[in-house]
């Protein structure tokens, strides 16, 4: 009998010393950067004040939830700066020994962000900027992309339009930087394809005419004048990442066409009334401690702390390193609600996955079409592909 409790007390001893060996402390952040902007065009546009946060505050739940059987336990810090205290706040954030880090921020404070968090060895994670060049010549061995690049959602709008054998465009595109950028990746989307640009159009921001009602009407009266002359065309591609004219587009055209782009049929990450492939439950559990429904945003910071958590969860460890190498994996892998497993392309940091295309309260499409094929994975037909890209800092 004494053998026998001496055995029961040491395989319990045993067990303990294994739960304590395999305990780990997972220190995340989310450090979201707020720029001055003027007022949307829709009101159901406005931001909330905890865009992006209230992802995080999921992603660490669900994470919570998994590592609670495993002894690992997950804390979220939660950190908004204007452009001037960006930095200061990533540094706070890395003296309190955070080394995972998601980024809510534009291309250049995101390149400056994650160049100073390279010294710590912290790993950044981009949920919002869509810029090509982060994927290509300016990538950075410390960032991953959960966002796709303007180049993933415009090959996602050109597989659609394809497949409805709507194959000559009109291109209406911003007078600001991004939209130029944005209709940068719609003519290389519609070459990559095999569709035609036959016209194209720059619509100029003359600046504030969003904060008035003069404005609106403004804008309502120009765009059917503006858009005379054009070939003959089956869809307007609207480029308009700074939301100045597009949403006007729709209703407003002197020739009647679907609009793809920046508005009518729009790609994104997630949106609230996406319900396929256990999606409803999802926003259920997100409305359920927001009361709002969730952003691309909100969805993009979720993905990233979930890939956080299936790495500590598999590979066993927190390190941004170890996160990095088993997220880079062959082995990793990961649910997000959109009908397959989402990757990442091991050559640019870039996360596969799959764009919804949505036109205000549904779900119209999502791609890759069908038919659209690739040799490793039919994901790998939107945007950069290995071959395409100039980034060389995860060689």
């Amino acid at each position: 009998m004494t053998r026998l409790l001496l055995r029961l007390s040491a395989l319990v001893i045993a067990l303990f010393a294994a739960s304590v060996a395999s305990a780990i402390e997972v220190k995340t952040a989310v450090l979201r950067v707020d720029y001055p902007e003027v007022l949307p065009i829709s009101r159901f546009d406005l931001k909330p004040a905890d865009l992006g946060f209230a992802g995080a505050q999921l992603a660490t739940e669900d994470n919570r939830t998994t590592g609670g059987f495993l002894g690992h336990t997950y804390e979220t810090e939660m950190v908004a700066a204007p452009p001037d205290g960006a930095d200061a706040a990533m540094q706070r954030i890395l003296d309190a020994g955070i080394r995972l880090i998601v980024v809510i921020a534009k291309a250049g404070d995101l390149l400056r962000l994650t160049d100073l968090a390279e010294g710590s060895g912290a790993l950044v994670f981009n949920a919002s900027a869509p810029e090509v060049s982060l994927r290509d010549d300016q990538c950075r061995g410390n960032l991953l992309h959960i966002a796709p690049s303007s180049s993933m959602e415009t090959d996602a709008v050109a597989q659609f339009a394809m497949w409805k054998q709507w194959d000559t465009w009109l291109l209406v595109e911003g007078s600001n930087e991004p939209d130029q950028l944005l209709a940068q990746s719609f003519r290389r989307s519609a070459k990559k394809f095999g569709a035609k640009v036959v016209s194209e159009r720059v619509f100029e921001d003359t600046g504030g005419t969003r904060r008035t009602d003069s404005g609106h009407v403004l804008v309502q009266r120009q765009l059917p004048v503006f858009m005379q002359r054009t070939d003959e065309h089956d869809v307007v591609m609207a480029a308009d990442r700074t939301d100045y004219f597009a949403r006007y587009l729709p209703y407003h055209l002197w020739m009647p066409r679907p609009v793809m782009g920046s508005a009518g049929l729009r790609p994104v990450t997630m949106h609230g009334a996406h319900e396929a492939w256990g999606a409803t439950q999802f926003h259920n559990r997100f409305e359920d401690i927001t009361s709002r429904y969730m952003t691309p945003i909100d969805y993009n910071t979720w993905l990233a702390l979930r890939v956080v958590g299936e790495a500590v969860t598999r590979a066993n460890t927190a390190e941004a390193e170890g996160v990095k190498d088993y997220a880079l994996s062959d082995a990793f892998e990961l649910a997000a609600f959109k009908g397959q497993k989402v990757t990442f392309r091991d050559w640019n940091g870039q996360l596969r996955q799959p764009i919804l295309l949505f036109d205000g309260s549904i779900t119209v499409s999502v791609s890759p079409q069908e038919g659209y094929l690739h040799q490793v994975s039919p994901l790998d037909t939107l945007g950069l592909d290995r071959p395409e890209s100039k980034c060389t800092a995860f060689n």
